[in-house]
Protein backbone atom coordinates (compact mmCIF):
# COMPACT_ATOMS: atom_id res chain seq x y z
CA UNK A 1 0.00 0.00 0.00
CA UNK A 2 1.31 3.45 -0.93
CA UNK A 3 0.23 6.26 1.39
CA UNK A 4 1.02 9.94 0.99
CA UNK A 5 0.33 12.67 3.50
CA UNK A 6 -0.04 15.94 1.62
CA UNK A 7 0.71 19.12 3.51
CA UNK A 8 3.08 22.02 3.74
CA UNK A 9 4.22 21.33 7.30
CA UNK A 10 1.46 22.93 9.34
CA UNK A 11 0.39 21.50 12.69
CA UNK A 12 -2.60 19.64 11.24
CA UNK A 13 -0.43 18.16 8.48
CA UNK A 14 2.02 16.86 11.07
CA UNK A 15 -0.85 15.48 13.18
CA UNK A 16 -2.19 13.62 10.14
CA UNK A 17 1.21 12.09 9.40
CA UNK A 18 1.59 10.94 13.02
CA UNK A 19 -1.94 9.50 13.21
CA UNK A 20 -1.48 7.74 9.86
CA UNK A 21 1.78 6.11 10.96
CA UNK A 22 0.14 5.00 14.23
CA UNK A 23 -2.92 3.60 12.42
CA UNK A 24 -0.77 1.65 9.94
CA UNK A 25 1.34 0.22 12.78
CA UNK A 26 -1.74 -0.71 14.83
CA UNK A 27 -3.35 -2.47 11.87
CA UNK A 28 -0.12 -4.22 10.91
CA UNK A 29 -0.42 -3.02 7.32
CA UNK A 30 2.61 -3.21 5.06
CA UNK A 31 2.64 0.34 3.72
CA UNK A 32 5.08 2.88 2.40
CA UNK A 33 4.24 6.27 3.93
CA UNK A 34 5.58 9.47 2.39
CA UNK A 35 5.06 13.11 3.27
CA UNK A 36 4.66 15.47 0.31
CA UNK A 37 5.25 19.14 1.06
CA UNK A 38 5.75 20.49 -2.49
CA UNK A 39 2.65 22.60 -3.20
CA UNK A 40 2.86 21.98 -6.95
CA UNK A 41 2.84 18.20 -6.43
CA UNK A 42 0.00 18.52 -3.92
CA UNK A 43 -2.04 20.44 -6.50
CA UNK A 44 -1.52 17.60 -9.01
CA UNK A 45 -3.88 15.56 -6.83
CA UNK A 46 -6.55 18.26 -7.15
CA UNK A 47 -6.21 19.08 -3.45
CA UNK A 48 -6.95 22.70 -2.64
CA UNK A 49 -7.00 22.36 1.17
CA UNK A 50 -4.46 20.50 3.22
CA UNK A 51 -3.86 18.25 4.95
CA UNK A 52 -4.85 15.42 2.67
CA UNK A 53 -4.37 11.67 2.71
CA UNK A 54 -3.75 9.71 -0.48
CA UNK A 55 -3.92 5.91 -0.57
CA UNK A 56 -2.73 4.12 -3.70
CA UNK A 57 -3.10 7.31 -5.74
CA UNK A 58 -6.63 8.15 -4.55
CA UNK A 59 -7.38 11.12 -2.26
CA UNK A 60 -9.45 9.76 0.63
CA UNK A 61 -9.35 12.77 2.99
CA UNK A 62 -8.81 16.45 2.26
CA UNK A 63 -8.99 19.60 4.35
CA UNK A 64 -8.96 17.94 7.76
CA UNK A 65 -6.85 15.75 10.01
CA UNK A 66 -8.89 12.67 10.97
CA UNK A 67 -8.10 10.81 14.18
CA UNK A 68 -6.13 7.57 14.26
CA UNK A 69 -9.43 5.73 14.80
CA UNK A 70 -10.98 7.32 11.69
CA UNK A 71 -7.87 6.54 9.64
CA UNK A 72 -8.03 2.89 10.72
CA UNK A 73 -11.61 2.70 9.43
CA UNK A 74 -10.60 4.27 6.11
CA UNK A 75 -7.62 1.95 5.64
CA UNK A 76 -9.57 -1.16 6.58
CA UNK A 77 -11.99 -0.67 3.65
Amino acid sequence: MEIKVLGTGCTKCNELEKATREAVAALGINANIEKEEDIMKIMEYGVMRTPALVVDGKVIVSGKAPSEKEIKKLLAK
